[in-house]
């Protein structure tokens, strides 16, 4: 006989309708309670103190007396040790009625500095701006904040002995005053001792070069992260930790109560073990006051990062269409941090294949030789062109953050130009400053970039053509509030030669596009020879103004004109136009834009532009 299937009685279902809504009942409140009497930040204070009260989970009777006391307690960090507290309890509605009363008066305030931090300045400054006076109303939030003041300096400033020998807070309420003892004794200062670093597969001597410290000085943990942030910039490790033993001087000298070994016994195995001496010896060599207690030895610990690192990137652009881009990085090649970068960048008009082979100096972030090598290929309408590059690189970058590169190229290229073809030789060095600010960096609110070049070349060393080339970029975005972001650009570009006809086309000048003048197609504005071809020109004039509002999330509006124009002589007699609207979106992958542009010379003609990448 089959198994009968049995349906829910009337009473089953009613009961699995009701539950929820009895489970939903039984969610407790925070309390409500109109607040009398007080005002200002005590009044803020006490409604804090009473906001995570569930009243349903009190009588009435401890209710009354929680708040009473929570609201105390809030108005007791304010000097107000007496106040009269009534509480009415007509729920869901709850009174709080209260009458402050008199306010502590600070009858002593006795604050001291003792050990080396009081000779040390950012001590004193804490001192000077503790905003609590003798014969002012008693707060305790800046008597806490000092302490931790204190305490937070010494750490960064390595007095690791630090204590307070006295602290203390005597309230009379009765006399309606309070009196503040502070006596803070830091201790000697702590100094950098030696540095031991391990795991690394550059030279020790490099990393020392550019340790942001030296030994004897001062300690400061700023320092120490700064280090750490240089060792990571160098893209030479995989993990960095850079970290000071800190057991006092005492403690490096004798092993550890339980038998077992300090943490940085294992990270400095390389080097000689220390001798240890006994206690009582110990004791015997303290009572001499050596400076040489105080130097805190640094263990960094490094793990080589991969030596072969790739990239691919997939993108696409309605000046090239759709691109690809493989990247090969071999951060370190060598015991010395050379590395190697190599691009590899696939698209319908254009095809290149660039390397850089970096040797840092002594600070290998900011300064380093490199050699560049390259290929390119172009067949871009009236543009066709193969192109062989081979540079030296020096480069420089200051504390404001401006790169300085001074650098000699040499090119061959065989090209094509609005018909006319050439091949030349040229030899020519040059100089570029740049500078870039960003943040955040996928999308920008506020940044910058500054970019100017001078390049050379002359018949005199074996170039094909003498010519002297300057270009410049600007670019700025800045953000009003959180919705209203403003890009300015511009862009200059001059050759001074009466050799024009034999410079390539990667050399002389076209506007047009989606980075240029949007509403015309890429590099499409030129000077056209008499068939009416490209042929580039030797100055270059475009700039660009946009406002973008976001309209939700990560979504933005734009709305945009550009101008600009290639042309053979300053003056022209006319800018190329273009306006229009867009979308901007900032997708996991980057920014993605979408632009529809009118160029202004030409009736009812549009042009669609959509690119994925940041402006800089």
């Amino acid at each position: 006989m089959g198994r009968q299937r049995r349906w829910p009685t009337a009473k089953q279902v009613a009961y699995l309708l009701v539950l929820p809504l009895m489970s939903a009942s039984s969610v407790s409140w925070a309390l409500e309670a109109d607040i009398s009497g007080v005002d200002g930040r005590v009044l803020v204070n006490i409604e804090a103190y009473l906001e995570n009260i569930e009243a349903d989970q009190y009588t009435d009777a401890r209710l009354e007396g929680e708040i009473r006391q929570r609201t105390q307690e809030a108005m007791r960090v304010y000097g107000y040790y007496e106040p009269d507290i009534t509480v009415e309890l007509d729920q869901p509605s709850i009174a709080v009625r209260i009458e402050s009363g008199p306010q502590v008066v600070i009858e002593v305030l006795d604050i001291s500095i003792t050990g080396d931090a009081n000779n040390d300045p950012p001590f004193q400054d804490a001192l000077d701006d503790f905003p609590l006076k003798q014969g002012e109303p008693l707060r305790h939030a800046p008597w806490d904040s000092l302490r931790s003041q204190f305490a937070g300096l010494a750490i960064e400033r390595g007095y690791f002995d630090w204590g307070f020998s006295d602290r203390r807070m005597e309230v009379r309420p009765y006399l309606e005053s309070a009196r503040l003892y502070m006596t803070f004794d830091s201790g000697p200062r702590y100094h950098f001792g030696d540095t031991f670093i391990t795991g690394s597969h550059i030279e020790p001597e490099r990393l020392r070069q550019m340790q942001t410290f030296r030994a004897g000085e001062p300690y400061l943990a700023e320092s120490l992260a700064r280090y750490n942030q240089r060792l990571a910039e160098t893209g030479w490790f995989s993990s960095v930790s850079v970290r000071p033993r800190l057991e006092t001087a005492q403690e490096l000298t004798i092993a550890p109560p339980s038998g077992g070994s300090p943490w940085w016994n294992e990270a400095t195995a390389s080097q000689p073990e220390r001798s240890r001496v006994s206690s009582a010896a110990l004791a015997s060599a303290l009572s001499i006051n050596s400076r040489d207690d105080t130097r805190l030895p640094i263990d960094v610990s490094v793990e080589p990062a991969d030596r072969h690192q790739f990239e691919v990137g997939i993108g696409y652009a309605t000046d090239v269409g759709p691109r690809l881009r493989f990247g090969w990085q071999q951060p370190w090649i060598n015991r010395f941090g050379h590395s190697l970068d190599h691009d590899l960048y696939l698209s319908a008009p254009e095809q290149r294949f660039t390397g850089v082979y970096n040797i840092p100096l002594e600070d290998p972030i900011r300064d380093n030789y490199r050699l560049q090598y390259g290929v390119r290929n172009i067949d871009d309408g009236d543009t066709k062109s193969l192109e062989g590059t081979v540079g030296v690189a020096r480069r420089w970058e200051f504390e404001n953050r401006w790169v300085q590169t001074l650098y000699f190229r040499t090119t061959y290229e065989d090209f094509t130009q609005g018909g006319q073809a050439d091949e030349v030789w040229l030899f020519y060095p040059g100089i570029q400053w740049s500078r870039t600010r960003t943040r955040p960096q996928r999308f920008p609110l506020w940044g910058d970039r500054q970019q100017l070049s001078i390049e050379y070349s002359d018949r005199a060393w074996g170039s094909d053509a003498k010519f002297t080339r300057l270009t410049g970029d600007t670019e700025w975005i800045r953000t009003i509030g959180n919705d209203n972001r403003f890009l300015a650009r511009l862009s200059i570009g001059a050759i001074e030669t009466s050799d024009f006809d034999k410079l390539p086309p990667s050399l002389s000048f076209f506007a047009g596009g989606d980075r240029s003048v949007r509403g015309y197609s890429y590099k499409s504005l030129s000077p056209r020879n008499e068939e009416g071809r490209l042929r580039g020109g030797q100055q270059m004039l475009t700039s660009t103004l946009e406002y973008q509002r976001r309209v939700t999330g990560d979504w933005w509006g734009a709305t945009f004109i550009d101008t600009g124009d290639a042309f053979d002589n300053w003056g022209p007699t006319g800018l190329k136009t273009g306006a229009g609207v867009g979308v901007r979106w900032v997708s996991p992958v980057g920014p993605i834009r979408f632009d529809i542009a009118h160029p202004f010379d030409i009736d009812d003609a549009f042009r669609v532009h959509f690119s994925i990448g940041p402006e800089f």
